[in-house]
């Protein structure tokens, strides 16, 4: 139990992070389109209970952390897009799915940067104890799974099948007759989601980006 609540307390604020902006990113595109919908629902917004879906928020990660598994995956609540309010609605559902993978990859950047300058300068010997502290033991953990989290959700996001973003992509910018065939593959888009977790697709991704991840730890 104390290494799950360890565990928990490791990812849960960088894996919520991840797929909250992650929806937000589509809602908000979305609606600079001229899509009211997520914004209506209220789903634009920081509030963490808006977007916490019980399964792929919570029971997801949980199982994985309680299994040991060596990736921490999971999801938020998909915010409601409707493609008719869109001037080009294959257009407009291509870029609202390149939203979220995007804003992922900017904070995974944006995380390298931060622990690069950790790294290369004396600022956290002039921090005072307490912050030195507070940033090995929870701040850094947080940096390095945030960064595997972030850049791990938007590459699984980019595989072409649909519901993912990937195949949402796809779907948008395929010969319609090709586009018409992907789309058909949503109605199993989830079993075959779980069969690339299933097989360690995941695991075989993730596995660069865990060892450059771990550079930055305290050996």
């Amino acid at each position: 139990m104390n290494h799950f609540l360890l565990a928990t307390l490791v990812f849960a604020p960088p894996l919520l992070i991840a797929v909250i902006l992650h929806e937000i990113a589509h809602g908000y595109v979305a609606w600079k389109l001229g899509d009211p919908t997520a914004k209506s629902r209220g789903r634009i917004t920081l509030n963490p209970l808006k977007h916490i879906d019980p399964f792929m928020t919570v029971i997801l990660p949980g199982l994985l952390i309680l299994s040991g598994s060596p990736f921490i995956f999971g999801g938020a609540k998909p915010v409601p897009i409707d493609p008719r309010y869109f001037k080009n609605p294959r257009k407009g559902m291509v870029l609202v799915a390149i939203a979220g993978p995007a804003v992922n990859i900017v904070i995974a950047a944006a995380i390298v940067i931060i622990l690069q300058i950790f790294e290369k300068s004396n600022i956290l010997n002039h921090l005072p104890a307490f912050l030195q502290i507070f940033y090995l033991l929870l701040l850094l953990p947080w940096l390095v799974y945030g960064f595997v989290i972030n850049l791990g959700l938007a590459l699984f996001n980019l595989i072409p099948v649909p519901p993912l973003d990937g195949g949402r992509i796809a779907v948008g910018l395929l010969p319609t007759p090709l586009a018409i065939r992907l789309a058909k593959l949503e109605r199993y888009g989830l079993l075959i989601v779980f069969g690339l977790l299933y097989f360690g697709f995941v695991n075989t991704l993730l596995s660069p980006i865990i060892t450059f991840a771990q550079h930055f730890l305290p050996q």
